[in-house]
């Protein structure tokens, strides 16, 4: 058997309880990484942990962590530079959808929210995970985008500025790190089944989708100590 893409190395993936973000876990586990998991509840946390187990015999470290409690992402940082000394891999799958309405309509704290998770939250992890990327002897962060970052959708204002802004910052993290070992991407899974897919769509039939585990590939591509890739987005339709 071929010698798994990522073993030993060390994986945090945040949204990792459902969907995309648990489809990559089970495939990272399956190369080989130490998955850093986290979500906001810990009995989801739990119930993916066990197919972690039944993968690859090791157990996952659990995060159960709200990704807008700002502080306690820095404590992470710090907790796991305690334990590990390093990180690897950061993958920032996490976000949420908003309401989908005219940009008028929006309520302020639904905006916020969407901003809040799916583009400061990801601020505060690179903020809080960088030094341990730098750390690493080849450290990659993944971040997932969506076709509505740059290709304008109505309705979808607060979900597509969100995104929009998560490209252009995660090109400025890549060109600031063109000197040093770390790497940053983003992914655009496409429509892909998942329960943000199935709110956005509820008329579409899920069965015309394709699932989490088809768009697995790109994250274990750009995860490997060997990808030279910085500041691209990967499409996968």
């Amino acid at each position: 058997m071929a010698t798994p893409r990522l073993k030993g190395r060390t994986a945090l993936i945040t949204g990792a309880s459902r969907g995309i973000g648990a489809a990559v876990a089970k495939r990272f586990a399956r190369e080989g990484a130490h998955l850093i998991l986290l979500a906001r509840t810990t009995g989801a946390l739990e119930e993916i942990d066990n197919e972690i187990q039944n993968i690859s015999g090791i157990p996952a470290t659990l995060v159960p962590l709200d990704l807008r409690e700002f502080d306690e992402i820095d404590r992470m940082g710090a907790t796991l530079n305690e334990r590990f000394g390093h990180l690897d891999i950061l993958v920032g799958n996490a976000g949420i959808l908003g309401a989908l309405s005219p940009m008028g309509h929006i309520d302020p704290k639904t905006w916020d929210q969407v901003l809040t998770v799916n583009l400061t939250a990801n601020w505060r992890l690179i903020r809080s995970m960088d030094p341990l990327l730098q750390k690493s002897d080849a450290g990659r962060a993944i971040f997932v985008t969506s076709t509505v970052g740059s290709n304008p959708r109505a309705f979808w204002a607060a979900y597509a500025v969100s995104k929009a802004a998560l490209e252009m910052m995660i090109r400025v993290y890549a060109e600031e790190n063109l000197k040093s070992r770390v790497c940053a991407n983003l992914i655009n899974p496409g429509s892909t089944r998942t329960r943000m897919r199935a709110e956005a769509m509820p008329g579409e039939n899920p069965l015309t989708i394709k699932a989490p585990e088809e768009v697995t590939d790109p994250f274990v591509e750009l995860a490997e100590p060997n990808s030279q890739n910085n500041g691209v987005t990967v499409d996968c339709g």
